[in-house]
């Protein structure tokens, strides 16, 4: 049987990431394809020599620095920080750990197929060529499935010249955003196909399979808040008074773990899922959380992290999957995500199985 590869941010300590590439593998899996993700998490050598050759932000990457040494001083960020790799070791494949394009050439030598995606691995704003599977060897077949550029204008020069050179040898492209394909085709003259992030691909039985333990006690409002701003904080607030609903927070900025609620801290990605089905109330600024959300019906506050005019706003993913489950339904984006990806490694002589 073929053995496929995945390269995505494993290492982000994001629930939304984790459940993402844990979706996209369980799919191929389920596609009839064994599959193993590339464990990359850069060192701190790796991250240098791309910072100087990709052009990226150093104020991007100390910003990064900053937040972290915050998070540091949280006992519940350090068990969350353990909690999302056990969540790894527990349900997926992982290859031994690369920290550099050498160790992804070595654990990718006899891979059949490689697959990059999904998440925002092909942002222009922190540009690294190993998402774009620059390590594979030119025999071997590539696939982006639902990659995310997560922009909505046009990178400079040098970093289209980039992605124009780093994406000409893929056999199968699909991104996540319809602005991305637009982004894309005008970057590099191909045309991708748009699909649904990875984590739809699996039905609400499915991702209730893994779900951990629910939190206990009256029914609650949840709080999931991946940026920091003061105006979330007046919404939970208006959110708490027209439900009466006791307020919990899955805390992932400084900001929310000082707001003063109650917090549930050091959660997995398994309990994350439990704590966002059964809450009377969602209110979140995630995509994922969002997503998520819709899967298992519960009712959601959605909170708008970017302004419109910010070049780097993220809105447009948001958007389009509200438009897309009003216009095709959950079950419709599975199907077609399934189909494509299907297809796609069909090309490469995959032993499939036949879905119904």
């Amino acid at each position: 049987m073929a053995e496929a590869g995945i390269i995505t941010f494993l290492h982000n300590n994001n629930y939304g990431s984790a459940l993402q590439a844990y979706a996209l593998q369980r799919t191929v899996s389920e596609l009839g394809v064994e599959c193993v993700h590339l464990d990359y998490n850069p060192d701190r050598l790796e991250k240098i020599r791309n910072l100087l050759t990709s052009g990226n932000s150093l104020k991007l990457i100390l910003d990064g620095i900053r937040k972290r040494s915050v998070m540091a001083d949280q006992s519940g960020a350090r068990r969350k920080s353990d909690a999302i790799p056990a969540f790894y070791r527990k349900r997926m494949k992982l290859s031994a750990l690369c920290r550099n394009g050498k160790d992804l050439r070595e654990q990718s030598r006899d891979l059949d197929l490689l697959i990059c995606g999904s998440d925002q691995i092909w942002n222009p704003v922190w540009l690294n060529p190993a998402y774009f599977l620059t390590f594979a060897d030119k025999e071997t077949p590539r696939i982006a499935y639902a990659a995310s550029l997560g922009v909505s204008t046009l990178p400079k020069a040098s970093k289209i010249r980039k992605i124009r050179r780093w994406t000409k040898g893929f056999r199968a492209v699909s991104v996540r955003e319809q602005e991305g394909a637009e982004l894309l085709e005008q970057m590099t003259g191909r045309k991708a196909e748009v699909m649904p992030d990875p984590v739809c691909l699996l039905s609400r039985d499915e991702w209730n399979e893994i779900a951990g333990q629910a939190p206990e006690g009256e029914p609650y409002l949840l709080c999931y808040f991946i940026g920091e701003n003061a105006g979330y904080w007046e919404k939970v607030r208006a959110l708490q008074q027209e439900t009466g609903l006791r307020v919990l927070v899955m805390p992932v900025t400084a900001e929310s773990y000082r707001s003063g609620y109650e917090l549930l801290d050091g959660a997995g990605p398994e309990e994350f899922l439990a704590a966002v089905r059964d809450a009377a109330c969602f209110c979140t600024d995630s995509f994922h959380g969002l997503v998520f959300g819709t899967i298992f019906g519960t009712r959601t506050e959605l909170l708008r992290r970017y302004r419109e005019e910010d070049p780097e706003s993220k809105n447009s993913r948001v958007d389009q999957f509200q438009r897309l489950i009003r216009e095709k339904g959950m079950e419709e984006l599975r199907r077609e995500g399934r189909e494509w990806l299907k297809g796609a490694m069909n090309g490469v002589h995959c032993s499939m199985k036949n879905e119904e």
